[in-house]
């Protein structure tokens, strides 16, 4: 059977793909390679992936209806989503919104349009945010915290692919899980991210612009820890009859997420 990776060539998306591949699962891979970053990263993801037969690539966009029902005609053994693609970034969302939208709510509910019609669909996993937590204070977070005030457009549309799954879940009785990824980092990282500026100043003796009084911190999440667990959610996914059960979210993350440990543990 098939596993069906969107935002494949993307930093997340390629490292859970060669760690499928690795254990010879087949992937077919699905990303439509926007410039957000530099695409030569993503090409080099992406050629890395194709030396391994048992991946096929799709260069697609997640909220073309058309080309995704295709992609599932094509590959009718996919049983298995991994949802990872999605307009990243926070400040960008302050400069192009509309992407946001089309995206991570358009985009994701295609997919749960098209997995609807699936019949052997055995789970959907898909990325949500640390960012749906807003200005939440209280650490650890929790999935039981309140989350009805994301302070960003990007955290509102992760929320809102949560609600989506909930009511798909409900309807339809589709098994999804949502992970809610804390700054991810590591090898083939994404170069927005503030450690590749970092260290791009300290190379060129410049100084690093620090905002609010030097009072915030950061958990970065390595990205084997995020594999181990979203493979691991993968091989469990939820049962029950109601919406709630068959729509679980996790957090997935460093020192204020509860959940990561436990699907490591799971997995090993």
């Amino acid at each position: 059977m098939t596993v069906l990776i969107t935002g494949a060539v993307g930093f997340i998306g390629f490292h859970v793909s060669t760690a499928l591949l690795k254990r010879g699962e087949h992937v077919v891979g699905v990303d439509n390679i926007n410039d957000y970053y530099d695409v030569r990263l993503k090409a080099a993801r992406n050629n890395m992936l194709q030396e391994d037969s048992n991946f096929t690539f799709v260069q697609a966009d997640i909220a073309d209806r058309a080309a995704i029902e295709q992609i599932f005609r094509d590959h009718p053994t996919v049983n298995r989503i991994v949802h990872l693609a999605a307009q990243a970034g926070v400040r960008y969302s302050l400069e192009n919104p509309y992407t946001y939208i089309e995206s991570n709510i358009v985009g994701h509910l295609v997919l749960l349009e098209a997995c609807r019609h699936l019949n052997d669909l055995q789970h959907f996993v898909y990325a949500s945010s640390s960012s749906v937590y807003g200005a939440n204070t209280k650490v650890p977070f929790s999935t039981t915290d309140n989350t009805d005030k994301p302070v960003s457009l990007y955290g509102a549309t992760k929320k809102s692919a949560e609600l989506m799954s909930h009511t798909y879940a409900h309807l339809y009785q589709i098994p999804l899980t949502g992970l809610r990824y804390f700054t991810v980092y590591g090898p083939w990282g994404r170069p927005d991210m503030a450690y590749f500026s970092f260290s791009q100043k300290i190379m060129a003796g410049e100084p690093i612009p620090v905002f609010n009084n030097g009072e915030m911190r950061r958990d970065f999440t390595f990205i084997d820890d995020i594999v181990a667990g979203t493979i691991s959610c993968l091989e469990a996914p939820p049962t029950g009859d109601t919406g709630a059960a068959l729509s679980p979210v996790y957090n997935i993350g460093n020192n204020r997420s509860e959940d990561l440990m436990h699907f490591i543990s799971v997995l090993e």
